[in-house]
Protein backbone atom coordinates (compact mmCIF):
# COMPACT_ATOMS: atom_id res chain seq x y z
CA UNK A 1 0.00 0.00 0.00
CA UNK A 2 1.35 3.38 -0.69
CA UNK A 3 1.19 5.39 2.04
CA UNK A 4 1.39 8.88 0.12
CA UNK A 5 -1.17 7.62 -1.96
CA UNK A 6 -3.84 6.68 0.80
CA UNK A 7 -2.73 10.19 2.35
CA UNK A 8 -3.76 12.17 -1.22
CA UNK A 9 -7.00 9.91 -1.45
CA UNK A 10 -8.10 10.85 1.92
CA UNK A 11 -7.25 14.69 1.81
CA UNK A 12 -9.00 14.91 -1.04
CA UNK A 13 -12.29 13.37 0.51
CA UNK A 14 -11.52 15.87 3.46
CA UNK A 15 -10.92 18.66 1.05
CA UNK A 16 -14.21 18.16 -0.43
CA UNK A 17 -15.73 17.84 3.14
CA UNK A 18 -14.21 20.95 4.34
CA UNK A 19 -15.07 23.20 0.85
CA UNK A 20 -18.37 22.19 1.39
CA UNK A 21 -17.99 23.19 5.22
CA UNK A 22 -16.84 26.65 3.98
CA UNK A 23 -20.61 26.56 1.95
CA UNK A 24 -22.54 25.44 4.94
CA UNK A 25 -20.60 28.32 7.58
CA UNK A 26 -21.19 31.14 4.81
CA UNK A 27 -25.26 29.99 4.25
CA UNK A 28 -25.58 29.82 8.66
CA UNK A 29 -23.00 32.88 8.82
CA UNK A 30 -25.31 34.76 5.96
CA UNK A 31 -28.95 33.64 7.45
CA UNK A 32 -28.16 33.96 11.57
CA UNK A 33 -25.03 35.92 12.19
CA UNK A 34 -23.28 36.15 14.97
CA UNK A 35 -25.91 36.60 17.66
CA UNK A 36 -28.43 34.59 20.10
CA UNK A 37 -29.44 32.32 17.36
CA UNK A 38 -26.44 31.09 16.46
CA UNK A 39 -24.52 31.01 19.75
CA UNK A 40 -27.24 28.65 20.98
CA UNK A 41 -27.12 26.48 18.03
CA UNK A 42 -23.24 26.60 17.99
CA UNK A 43 -23.46 25.76 22.08
CA UNK A 44 -26.03 22.78 21.39
CA UNK A 45 -24.09 21.11 18.79
CA UNK A 46 -20.72 21.39 20.45
CA UNK A 47 -21.83 19.12 23.27
CA UNK A 48 -22.71 16.21 21.16
CA UNK A 49 -20.38 16.79 18.88
CA UNK A 50 -17.27 17.31 21.96
CA UNK A 51 -18.68 13.66 22.92
CA UNK A 52 -18.06 12.34 19.24
CA UNK A 53 -14.62 13.30 19.17
CA UNK A 54 -14.19 12.22 22.87
CA UNK A 55 -15.94 8.72 22.57
CA UNK A 56 -16.14 7.68 18.82
CA UNK A 57 -13.12 9.26 16.89
CA UNK A 58 -11.16 9.61 19.81
CA UNK A 59 -10.97 7.23 22.77
CA UNK A 60 -12.59 4.53 21.00
CA UNK A 61 -11.21 4.44 17.78
CA UNK A 62 -7.65 4.57 19.36
CA UNK A 63 -8.46 1.84 21.48
CA UNK A 64 -10.41 -0.30 18.91
CA UNK A 65 -8.02 -0.03 15.57
CA UNK A 66 -4.98 -1.74 16.99
CA UNK A 67 -6.64 -4.60 19.10
CA UNK A 68 -8.33 -4.91 15.44
CA UNK A 69 -5.23 -5.02 13.75
CA UNK A 70 -3.99 -7.52 16.08
CA UNK A 71 -6.63 -9.97 15.08
CA UNK A 72 -6.62 -9.16 11.76
CA UNK A 73 -3.20 -10.17 11.18
CA UNK A 74 -3.05 -13.15 14.02
CA UNK A 75 -5.92 -15.01 14.44
CA UNK A 76 -8.79 -16.51 12.54
CA UNK A 77 -11.25 -14.66 10.39
CA UNK A 78 -14.21 -15.70 12.90
CA UNK A 79 -12.47 -14.51 15.46
CA UNK A 80 -11.94 -11.04 13.95
CA UNK A 81 -15.74 -11.07 12.65
CA UNK A 82 -16.87 -12.45 16.55
CA UNK A 83 -14.56 -9.50 18.09
CA UNK A 84 -16.36 -6.88 15.97
CA UNK A 85 -20.07 -8.21 16.52
CA UNK A 86 -19.41 -8.04 20.03
CA UNK A 87 -17.51 -4.85 20.27
CA UNK A 88 -20.68 -3.40 18.15
CA UNK A 89 -23.55 -5.06 20.85
CA UNK A 90 -21.45 -2.92 23.59
CA UNK A 91 -21.78 0.49 21.36
CA UNK A 92 -24.93 0.49 20.24
CA UNK A 93 -26.39 -0.19 23.80
CA UNK A 94 -24.23 1.81 25.75
CA UNK A 95 -24.78 5.37 23.27
CA UNK A 96 -28.47 5.00 23.34
CA UNK A 97 -28.33 4.60 27.40
CA UNK A 98 -25.93 7.80 26.90
CA UNK A 99 -28.66 9.53 24.25
CA UNK A 100 -31.55 9.02 26.59
CA UNK A 101 -29.78 10.61 29.28
CA UNK A 102 -28.30 13.26 27.20
CA UNK A 103 -31.90 14.23 26.18
CA UNK A 104 -33.65 13.69 29.28
CA UNK A 105 -30.60 16.07 30.83
CA UNK A 106 -30.49 18.43 28.49
CA UNK A 107 -31.10 21.65 30.90
CA UNK A 108 -28.84 20.41 33.39
CA UNK A 109 -26.00 20.01 30.87
CA UNK A 110 -26.44 23.66 29.29
CA UNK A 111 -26.32 25.55 32.04
CA UNK A 112 -23.02 23.26 32.95
CA UNK A 113 -21.99 24.24 29.54
CA UNK A 114 -22.89 27.96 28.75
CA UNK A 115 -23.93 29.06 32.06
CA UNK A 116 -23.62 32.44 31.10
CA UNK A 117 -27.11 31.55 28.89
CA UNK A 118 -28.94 31.31 32.36
CA UNK A 119 -29.48 35.29 32.78
CA UNK A 120 -31.45 35.25 29.27
CA UNK A 121 -34.38 32.99 29.92
CA UNK A 122 -35.10 32.34 26.06
CA UNK A 123 -31.77 32.06 25.29
CA UNK A 124 -31.42 29.02 26.93
CA UNK A 125 -34.49 27.57 26.21
CA UNK A 126 -33.44 27.72 22.71
CA UNK A 127 -30.25 25.93 23.60
CA UNK A 128 -32.20 23.10 25.44
CA UNK A 129 -34.39 22.59 22.11
CA UNK A 130 -31.47 22.17 20.13
CA UNK A 131 -29.47 20.06 22.58
CA UNK A 132 -32.55 17.62 22.59
CA UNK A 133 -32.50 17.56 18.86
CA UNK A 134 -29.03 17.31 18.00
CA UNK A 135 -27.82 15.14 21.28
CA UNK A 136 -29.06 11.32 19.07
CA UNK A 137 -25.63 12.58 17.05
CA UNK A 138 -23.50 10.73 19.35
CA UNK A 139 -25.39 7.49 18.72
CA UNK A 140 -24.69 7.90 15.12
CA UNK A 141 -21.15 9.17 14.81
CA UNK A 142 -20.30 6.65 17.17
CA UNK A 143 -21.26 3.90 14.97
CA UNK A 144 -19.99 5.71 12.43
CA UNK A 145 -16.73 5.37 13.90
CA UNK A 146 -17.28 1.24 14.66
CA UNK A 147 -17.69 1.26 10.88
CA UNK A 148 -14.68 3.81 9.50
CA UNK A 149 -12.30 1.81 12.07
CA UNK A 150 -12.82 -1.62 10.34
CA UNK A 151 -12.51 0.17 6.80
CA UNK A 152 -9.35 1.71 7.63
CA UNK A 153 -7.79 -1.43 9.05
CA UNK A 154 -8.79 -2.93 5.50
CA UNK A 155 -7.04 -0.15 3.52
CA UNK A 156 -10.47 1.05 2.79
CA UNK A 157 -9.92 4.99 3.59
CA UNK A 158 -11.49 6.76 0.79
CA UNK A 159 -15.57 6.40 2.24
CA UNK A 160 -14.88 7.08 6.02
CA UNK A 161 -12.97 10.00 4.65
CA UNK A 162 -16.26 11.05 2.64
CA UNK A 163 -18.91 10.35 5.21
CA UNK A 164 -18.51 14.57 6.20
CA UNK A 165 -19.09 15.46 3.43
CA UNK A 166 -22.97 14.45 4.08
CA UNK A 167 -23.39 16.33 7.55
CA UNK A 168 -22.30 19.28 5.01
CA UNK A 169 -24.90 19.10 2.61
CA UNK A 170 -27.25 18.42 5.34
CA UNK A 171 -26.90 21.11 6.65
CA UNK A 172 -26.90 23.50 3.22
CA UNK A 173 -29.99 21.68 2.04
CA UNK A 174 -31.60 22.64 5.51
CA UNK A 175 -30.72 26.47 6.41
CA UNK A 176 -31.26 26.98 2.36
CA UNK A 177 -34.72 25.31 2.11
CA UNK A 178 -36.06 24.15 5.29
CA UNK A 179 -35.63 27.41 7.47
CA UNK A 180 -38.97 28.47 6.84
CA UNK A 181 -40.81 25.62 7.93
CA UNK A 182 -39.34 26.12 11.74
CA UNK A 183 -40.00 28.73 14.28
CA UNK A 184 -37.56 29.86 15.23
CA UNK A 185 -36.05 28.92 12.12
CA UNK A 186 -32.70 28.04 13.78
CA UNK A 187 -34.25 24.33 14.93
CA UNK A 188 -33.54 23.62 10.91
CA UNK A 189 -30.46 23.66 12.10
CA UNK A 190 -30.45 21.36 14.80
CA UNK A 191 -32.68 18.90 13.14
CA UNK A 192 -30.10 19.40 9.97
CA UNK A 193 -26.98 17.54 12.33
CA UNK A 194 -29.35 14.73 13.01
CA UNK A 195 -30.06 14.23 9.46
CA UNK A 196 -26.27 14.31 8.53
CA UNK A 197 -25.29 11.52 11.14
CA UNK A 198 -28.29 9.24 9.98
CA UNK A 199 -26.53 9.57 6.41
CA UNK A 200 -23.30 8.86 7.47
CA UNK A 201 -23.81 5.49 8.80
CA UNK A 202 -26.21 4.49 6.21
CA UNK A 203 -23.37 4.81 3.84
CA UNK A 204 -20.93 2.44 5.46
CA UNK A 205 -23.09 -0.18 5.53
CA UNK A 206 -23.03 -1.41 1.94
CA UNK A 207 -19.01 -1.48 2.14
CA UNK A 208 -19.32 -3.41 5.21
CA UNK A 209 -21.20 -6.18 3.77
CA UNK A 210 -18.70 -6.60 0.52
CA UNK A 211 -15.72 -7.07 3.13
CA UNK A 212 -17.48 -9.38 5.12
CA UNK A 213 -17.66 -7.44 8.13
CA UNK A 214 -21.01 -5.73 8.66
CA UNK A 215 -21.47 -6.11 12.33
CA UNK A 216 -24.25 -8.21 14.04
CA UNK A 217 -25.54 -7.04 17.40
CA UNK A 218 -27.71 -8.49 19.82
CA UNK A 219 -28.97 -7.99 22.97
CA UNK A 220 -26.48 -10.65 24.43
CA UNK A 221 -24.65 -8.08 26.29
CA UNK A 222 -23.14 -10.29 28.96
CA UNK A 223 -21.78 -12.29 25.86
CA UNK A 224 -20.32 -9.37 24.37
CA UNK A 225 -18.53 -8.46 27.14
CA UNK A 226 -16.85 -12.16 27.79
CA UNK A 227 -15.27 -11.82 24.97
CA UNK A 228 -11.19 -11.34 25.87
CA UNK A 229 -10.95 -8.68 23.02
CA UNK A 230 -14.04 -6.54 23.99
CA UNK A 231 -12.32 -6.51 27.62
CA UNK A 232 -8.75 -4.96 26.09
CA UNK A 233 -10.11 -2.60 24.62
CA UNK A 234 -12.63 -1.15 27.36
CA UNK A 235 -9.30 -1.46 29.43
CA UNK A 236 -7.60 0.98 27.05
CA UNK A 237 -10.36 3.14 26.36
CA UNK A 238 -10.67 4.24 29.88
CA UNK A 239 -7.57 6.03 30.06
CA UNK A 240 -7.49 7.04 26.31
CA UNK A 241 -10.71 8.63 26.95
CA UNK A 242 -8.90 10.78 29.61
CA UNK A 243 -6.21 11.47 27.04
CA UNK A 244 -8.13 12.70 24.05
CA UNK A 245 -10.87 14.29 26.02
CA UNK A 246 -8.36 17.02 27.02
CA UNK A 247 -8.74 19.22 24.06
CA UNK A 248 -12.29 19.28 23.78
CA UNK A 249 -13.14 19.76 27.52
CA UNK A 250 -10.44 23.09 27.10
CA UNK A 251 -12.82 23.92 24.33
CA UNK A 252 -15.40 23.05 26.62
CA UNK A 253 -13.95 25.28 29.65
CA UNK A 254 -13.32 28.04 26.67
CA UNK A 255 -17.07 27.87 25.70
CA UNK A 256 -18.08 28.37 29.68
CA UNK A 257 -15.39 31.46 29.52
CA UNK A 258 -16.57 33.20 26.19
CA UNK A 259 -20.62 32.66 27.75
CA UNK A 260 -19.78 35.65 29.97
CA UNK A 261 -17.81 37.64 27.22
CA UNK A 262 -19.21 39.60 24.62
CA UNK A 263 -22.40 38.41 22.22
CA UNK A 264 -21.28 36.90 19.41
CA UNK A 265 -17.77 35.63 21.40
CA UNK A 266 -18.50 32.01 20.68
CA UNK A 267 -19.83 32.59 17.28
CA UNK A 268 -16.10 34.50 16.52
CA UNK A 269 -14.31 31.06 17.98
CA UNK A 270 -16.36 29.11 16.09
CA UNK A 271 -15.60 30.51 12.76
CA UNK A 272 -12.05 31.01 13.39
CA UNK A 273 -11.93 26.89 14.68
CA UNK A 274 -13.02 26.04 11.55
CA UNK A 275 -10.88 27.76 9.15
CA UNK A 276 -8.02 26.21 11.59
CA UNK A 277 -10.07 23.00 11.29
CA UNK A 278 -9.22 23.16 7.44
CA UNK A 279 -5.77 22.48 7.49
CA UNK A 280 -6.03 20.28 10.70
CA UNK A 281 -8.35 18.01 9.08
CA UNK A 282 -6.92 17.96 5.88
CA UNK A 283 -3.17 17.24 6.74
CA UNK A 284 -3.52 16.19 10.90
CA UNK A 285 -6.87 13.60 10.80
CA UNK A 286 -5.69 12.13 7.60
CA UNK A 287 -2.11 11.54 8.62
CA UNK A 288 -3.58 10.04 12.11
CA UNK A 289 -6.10 7.98 9.88
CA UNK A 290 -3.42 6.15 7.69
CA UNK A 291 -0.78 6.07 10.34
CA UNK A 292 -2.72 4.39 13.10
CA UNK A 293 -3.44 1.08 11.32
CA UNK A 294 -0.25 1.22 9.38
CA UNK A 295 1.68 1.57 12.77
CA UNK A 296 -0.60 -1.55 14.35
CA UNK A 297 0.47 -3.68 12.22
CA UNK A 298 4.60 -2.83 12.44
CA UNK A 299 3.69 -3.54 15.80
CA UNK A 300 1.84 -6.73 15.71
CA UNK A 301 4.90 -7.69 13.14
CA UNK A 302 7.59 -6.61 15.77
CA UNK A 303 8.98 -4.23 13.09
CA UNK A 304 10.78 -1.61 15.29
CA UNK A 305 12.55 -0.16 12.74
CA UNK A 306 9.79 0.06 10.12
CA UNK A 307 7.85 1.72 12.80
CA UNK A 308 10.32 4.53 13.79
CA UNK A 309 10.42 5.29 9.75
CA UNK A 310 6.92 5.35 9.67
CA UNK A 311 6.76 8.26 12.36
CA UNK A 312 9.62 9.88 10.75
CA UNK A 313 7.77 10.15 7.66
CA UNK A 314 4.64 11.94 9.23
CA UNK A 315 6.83 13.69 11.01
CA UNK A 316 8.23 15.75 8.18
CA UNK A 317 4.92 15.53 5.91
CA UNK A 318 3.28 17.25 8.85
CA UNK A 319 6.40 19.94 8.87
CA UNK A 320 6.12 20.46 4.72
CA UNK A 321 2.79 21.29 5.18
CA UNK A 322 1.16 22.62 8.27
CA UNK A 323 4.49 24.90 8.73
CA UNK A 324 3.29 27.16 5.61
CA UNK A 325 -0.75 26.58 6.80
CA UNK A 326 -0.05 28.10 10.00
CA UNK A 327 1.45 31.35 8.48
CA UNK A 328 -0.56 31.98 5.93
CA UNK A 329 -3.49 31.75 7.73
CA UNK A 330 -2.41 34.24 10.04
CA UNK A 331 -1.37 36.29 7.25
CA UNK A 332 -4.65 36.23 5.00
CA UNK A 333 -7.14 36.04 8.55
CA UNK A 334 -8.85 39.00 7.22
CA UNK A 335 -9.13 37.98 3.61
CA UNK A 336 -10.10 35.06 3.99
CA UNK A 337 -13.03 35.43 6.79
CA UNK A 338 -14.46 38.38 4.85
CA UNK A 339 -14.39 37.04 1.79
CA UNK A 340 -16.33 33.60 3.39
CA UNK A 341 -18.31 35.33 5.92
CA UNK A 342 -18.46 38.79 5.69
CA UNK A 343 -22.10 39.19 3.90
CA UNK A 344 -25.20 39.30 5.42
CA UNK A 345 -25.40 39.61 9.29
CA UNK A 346 -21.95 38.64 9.41
CA UNK A 347 -20.30 42.54 9.98
CA UNK A 348 -16.92 44.48 9.67
CA UNK A 349 -16.68 44.26 13.56
CA UNK A 350 -17.28 40.47 13.25
CA UNK A 351 -14.47 39.60 10.77
CA UNK A 352 -11.72 41.93 12.93
CA UNK A 353 -13.08 39.88 16.38
CA UNK A 354 -13.10 36.37 14.45
CA UNK A 355 -9.51 37.67 12.72
CA UNK A 356 -8.50 38.14 16.69
CA UNK A 357 -9.03 34.37 17.49
CA UNK A 358 -7.84 32.94 14.15
CA UNK A 359 -4.14 34.32 14.45
CA UNK A 360 -4.24 33.25 18.11
CA UNK A 361 -5.28 29.78 16.44
CA UNK A 362 -2.77 29.95 14.10
CA UNK A 363 -0.14 29.99 16.37
CA UNK A 364 -0.94 26.33 17.65
CA UNK A 365 -1.81 25.28 14.48
CA UNK A 366 1.65 23.23 14.16
CA UNK A 367 1.38 21.56 17.42
CA UNK A 368 -1.96 20.51 16.87
CA UNK A 369 -1.19 18.33 13.85
CA UNK A 370 2.14 17.29 15.02
CA UNK A 371 0.10 15.91 18.45
CA UNK A 372 -2.56 13.73 15.89
CA UNK A 373 0.79 12.34 14.06
CA UNK A 374 2.77 11.67 17.52
CA UNK A 375 -0.10 9.97 19.67
CA UNK A 376 -0.84 6.79 17.37
CA UNK A 377 2.63 6.08 18.27
CA UNK A 378 1.92 5.47 21.50
CA UNK A 379 -2.10 3.91 20.77
CA UNK A 380 -0.58 1.67 17.95
CA UNK A 381 1.94 0.21 20.49
CA UNK A 382 -1.45 -0.01 23.21
CA UNK A 383 0.44 2.41 25.27
CA UNK A 384 -1.72 5.00 26.99
CA UNK A 385 -0.77 6.14 30.13
CA UNK A 386 1.67 8.46 28.73
CA UNK A 387 0.25 10.31 26.02
CA UNK A 388 -2.81 10.49 29.22
CA UNK A 389 -0.21 12.10 31.87
CA UNK A 390 1.05 15.08 28.87
CA UNK A 391 -2.43 15.26 28.49
CA UNK A 392 -3.41 16.08 31.56
CA UNK A 393 -0.34 18.33 32.11
CA UNK A 394 -1.65 20.16 28.70
CA UNK A 395 -5.18 20.85 30.34
CA UNK A 396 -3.68 22.14 33.63
CA UNK A 397 -1.07 24.32 31.44
CA UNK A 398 -4.44 25.78 29.72
CA UNK A 399 -6.38 26.57 32.33
CA UNK A 400 -3.62 28.92 33.63
CA UNK A 401 -2.83 30.66 30.47
CA UNK A 402 -6.66 30.86 30.30
CA UNK A 403 -6.36 32.80 33.60
CA UNK A 404 -3.10 34.86 32.47
CA UNK A 405 -4.63 35.92 29.13
CA UNK A 406 -8.16 36.54 29.89
CA UNK A 407 -8.06 38.54 33.65
CA UNK A 408 -4.38 39.53 33.42
CA UNK A 409 -4.02 40.68 29.70
CA UNK A 410 -7.38 41.46 28.65
CA UNK A 411 -7.03 39.62 25.78
CA UNK A 412 -11.09 37.89 25.83
CA UNK A 413 -12.27 35.27 23.53
CA UNK A 414 -8.68 35.76 21.24
CA UNK A 415 -6.72 34.53 24.72
CA UNK A 416 -9.33 31.31 24.94
CA UNK A 417 -8.05 30.44 21.51
CA UNK A 418 -4.17 31.52 22.34
CA UNK A 419 -4.34 28.98 25.03
CA UNK A 420 -5.62 26.27 23.22
CA UNK A 421 -2.75 26.93 20.76
CA UNK A 422 0.15 27.28 23.08
CA UNK A 423 -1.24 23.96 25.11
CA UNK A 424 -1.09 22.03 21.69
CA UNK A 425 2.31 22.40 21.31
CA UNK A 426 3.73 21.84 24.77
CA UNK A 427 1.24 18.71 24.16
CA UNK A 428 3.36 17.90 20.72
CA UNK A 429 6.81 18.90 22.84
CA UNK A 430 6.08 16.23 25.32
CA UNK A 431 4.95 13.59 23.58
CA UNK A 432 8.11 14.35 21.10
CA UNK A 433 10.21 13.65 23.92
CA UNK A 434 8.36 10.57 25.29
CA UNK A 435 8.83 8.73 22.05
CA UNK A 436 13.00 9.17 21.98
CA UNK A 437 12.84 8.70 25.68
CA UNK A 438 11.44 5.58 25.24
CA UNK A 439 13.72 4.71 21.74
CA UNK A 440 9.87 4.44 19.88
CA UNK A 441 11.24 7.04 17.82
CA UNK A 442 14.64 7.35 16.03
CA UNK A 443 14.79 10.72 13.52
CA UNK A 444 16.02 9.56 10.24
CA UNK A 445 19.44 11.38 8.67
CA UNK A 446 18.50 14.69 7.35
CA UNK A 447 16.74 16.37 9.43
CA UNK A 448 19.04 19.93 9.52
CA UNK A 449 18.88 20.58 5.95
CA UNK A 450 15.58 19.80 5.65
CA UNK A 451 14.37 21.95 8.36
CA UNK A 452 16.47 25.07 6.58
CA UNK A 453 15.51 24.67 3.39
CA UNK A 454 11.88 24.31 4.84
CA UNK A 455 12.32 27.88 6.42
CA UNK A 456 13.62 29.64 2.99
CA UNK A 457 10.33 28.10 1.54
CA UNK A 458 8.14 29.55 4.15
CA UNK A 459 9.72 32.78 4.05
CA UNK A 460 9.40 33.20 0.31
CA UNK A 461 5.47 31.90 0.95
CA UNK A 462 5.18 34.64 3.53
CA UNK A 463 7.08 37.67 1.54
CA UNK A 464 4.48 36.82 -1.37
CA UNK A 465 1.68 36.80 0.70
CA UNK A 466 2.39 40.43 1.99
CA UNK A 467 2.97 42.31 -0.32
CA UNK A 468 -0.12 40.56 -2.74
CA UNK A 469 -2.61 40.98 0.26
CA UNK A 470 -2.78 44.73 0.86
CA UNK A 471 -4.41 46.44 3.78
CA UNK A 472 -6.39 45.00 5.74
CA UNK A 473 -9.21 47.77 5.49
CA UNK A 474 -9.48 47.46 1.65
CA UNK A 475 -10.86 43.84 2.12
CA UNK A 476 -13.32 45.14 4.33
CA UNK A 477 -14.95 47.54 1.78
CA UNK A 478 -14.67 45.13 -1.32
CA UNK A 479 -17.38 43.64 -2.38
CA UNK A 480 -17.44 40.26 -2.74
CA UNK A 481 -16.90 39.47 -6.07
CA UNK A 482 -13.46 41.68 -5.70
CA UNK A 483 -12.28 39.53 -2.68
CA UNK A 484 -13.17 36.80 -4.50
CA UNK A 485 -11.15 37.70 -7.64
CA UNK A 486 -8.26 38.62 -5.21
CA UNK A 487 -8.32 35.98 -3.04
CA UNK A 488 -8.65 33.63 -5.91
CA UNK A 489 -4.94 34.70 -7.12
CA UNK A 490 -3.32 35.51 -3.53
CA UNK A 491 -3.86 31.98 -2.87
CA UNK A 492 -2.20 30.15 -5.99
CA UNK A 493 0.89 32.60 -5.44
CA UNK A 494 1.85 31.67 -2.02
CA UNK A 495 1.36 27.99 -3.10
CA UNK A 496 3.21 28.47 -5.98
CA UNK A 497 6.02 30.19 -4.15
CA UNK A 498 6.38 27.43 -1.33
CA UNK A 499 6.01 25.06 -3.47
CA UNK A 500 8.54 26.24 -6.43
CA UNK A 501 11.18 27.31 -3.56
CA UNK A 502 11.18 23.84 -2.38
CA UNK A 503 11.53 22.15 -5.66
CA UNK A 504 14.50 24.56 -6.71
CA UNK A 505 15.79 24.00 -3.48
CA UNK A 506 15.79 19.97 -4.27
CA UNK A 507 12.89 18.47 -2.63
CA UNK A 508 10.78 16.40 -5.09
CA UNK A 509 7.44 14.53 -4.89
CA UNK A 510 9.60 10.71 -4.79
CA UNK A 511 11.22 11.47 -1.67
CA UNK A 512 7.93 11.10 0.37
CA UNK A 513 6.62 8.28 -0.94
CA UNK A 514 6.22 5.61 1.53
CA UNK A 515 5.28 2.10 1.87
CA UNK A 516 3.51 -0.07 4.25
CA UNK A 517 2.43 -3.86 4.05
CA UNK A 518 -1.27 -4.61 3.92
Amino acid sequence: MNLLRALATVSAMTLLSRILGFVRDFVIARAFGAGIASDAFFVAFKLPNLLRRMFAEGAFSQAFVPILGEYRNQCTPEDTRSLVDHVATLLSLTLFVITAIGIAAAPVLVWISAPGFSADASKFELTVALTRITFPYILFMSLVALAGGILNTWSRFALPAFTPVLLNLAFIGMALFATPYFDPPVLALGWAVFLGGLLQLAIQLPALRKIAMLPRPTLNWRAAWADPGVRRIATLMGPALIGVSVSQISLLINTVFASFLADGSVSWLYYADRLMEFPSGLLGAALGTILLPSLSRCHASGNRTEYAKLLDWGLRLTLLLAAPAAVALALLAVPLIATLFHHGAFSASDVLATRNALVAYAVGLTGLILVKVLAPGFYARQNVRTPVRIALVSLFATQVMNAAFIFGLGLGHAGLALSIGLAACLNAALLYRGLRRHGIYVPQPGWLPFTLKLCAAIAVMATGLWFGMGSEDAWLQKNTLGRTIHLSWLVPLGVTAYFATLWLLGFRLRDFKRRATE
